[in-house]
């Protein structure tokens, strides 16, 4: 069998999806895209096609090693994020020959469904409350919500006092036994987070999501020292190579990988598994589409530090289209009790409609976050 095209689809709200065709009829997708950069992206795909084209697409590992090897510079958002939709969809193609899903092939099943959370309160929370009481209503046992809006190295009490009013109305609304995600966003320094985070305490929050910014990874081990809350980071942080120095530290208690960027299913099987080894959870980040979702249920079904996974469906993001949209049958992704079955399908366990796909990819997107600036004009982190 061999690689005869990949094409690229643009499709709202914010994502890039990737068909690969092969000689005998087997099609994979995948997701290789930046949220706000999937031009680039794209355009990193297409390079890299030159290496795919007539080659066999069952030789995963070693197109791994050739798209991340084979250039001098390596690793990063953009190229880690182009070779993780192209694997994505190499797995897709080897699990349809197979007739198994991708989790049968990286060792099989370790648990028969996955806890799932949803999103709440949107980049400037508000209402965070009621819309946890909601989404409990609907059957969640876990919620996430951004922590703060952006604030200044040294900051007001008053925002800190804000954040924490909002946290404390969610677990006022849900009580004890619900699982609240607080994610700072790196939007804190770590002046201004060891404050809020040992304000967080009586909360009790699920864990504690990047305090600082990941290219500050080593301020956590400061910042440990005011919460006993786990602490979680990762999902701007690409290949065991990223994840290396952070897990032999043990500073922190889940990562959060992001199938999407960190290089795809089988790397950040690898990555799982280096966690496992130092008592670590993961928790994979994906506020993206549903074959990044796929890819992360695959990954979380055979790896047993696998706690809780993120999900877009309802995410403030998703304005004009959302997680189901592209799905020939959304029941796969049915969320019961706060939990998600296995999927059993071969490959991802997924199928796409591409007469959607390709409808909305006419429509096109073109992403971007806000950019913030504080109260004196300085560029604030979204």
């Amino acid at each position: 069998m061999k690689i005869t095209k990949l094409e690229l689809f643009k499709v709202p709200p914010r994502w890039l999806f990737l068909k690969i065709e092969t000689d005998e009829g087997i099609t994979g997708w995948g997701e290789p895209v930046v949220e706000g950069k999937a031009d680039t992206v794209a355009a990193a795909v297409r390079e890299m096609s030159d290496y795919l084209i007539g080659t066999d697409p069952m030789r995963i590992e070693d197109m791994f090693q050739v798209l991340y090897r084979g250039g001098f510079y390596r690793g990063g958002p953009i190229l880690s994020s182009a070779i993780s939709g192209i694997e994505q969809a190499l797995w897709d193609i080897k699990g349809k020959f197979y007739n198994a899903p991708v989790y049968d092939l990286l060792g099989g099943a370790c648990r028969d469904r996955t806890r799932v959370y949803s999103w709440i309160g949107g980049d400037r929370p508000s209402d965070v409350g009621q819309a946890a009481k909601l989404q409990v209503e609907a059957g969640f046992t876990a919620v996430k919500m951004n922590a703060t809006e952006e604030m200044h190295y040294i900051d007001s009490i008053s925002k800190v006092d804000e954040a924490i009013a909002r946290i404390a109305a969610v677990r006022e609304a849900v009580g004890k036994d619900v699982g609240i995600g607080i994610d700072f966003h790196g939007r804190v320094h770590k002046s201004m987070a060891k404050i809020i985070v040992k304000e967080l305490e009586p909360y009790r929050p699920m864990f504690i999501e990047e305090p600082v910014l990941p290219e500050n990874n080593e301020a956590l081990k400061e910042i440990a020292r005011y919460t006993s809350c786990p602490i979680a980071t990762g999902e701007r942080m690409y290949t065991r190579w990223g994840f290396k120095e952070l897990l032999a530290q043990g500073i922190v208690d889940i990562i959060q990988p992001d199938l999407s960027h960190a290089g795809g299913i089988l790397e950040t099987r690898k990555i799982a598994a280096m966690a496992e080894a130092y008592d670590i959870a993961v928790a994979p980040h994906c506020p993206l589409g549903p074959i990044a979702l796929a890819s992360c249920l695959q990954l979380d079904i055979c790896s047993p530090n696998a706690f809780i996974q993120e999900q877009s469906l309802g995410i403030h993001y998703n304005q004009g289209s959302d997680l189901l949209d592209y799905l020939k049958d959304p029941s796969v992704f049915q969320y019961e009790e706060g939990f998600v079955k296995n999927l059993t399908a071969p490959g991802l366990g997924i199928e796409i409609n591409e007469e959607k796909v390709r409808e909305m990819a006419a429509i096109g997107h073109n992403w971007k976050n806000p950019v913030w600036r504080q109260a004196d004009g300085t560029v604030a982190e979204w």
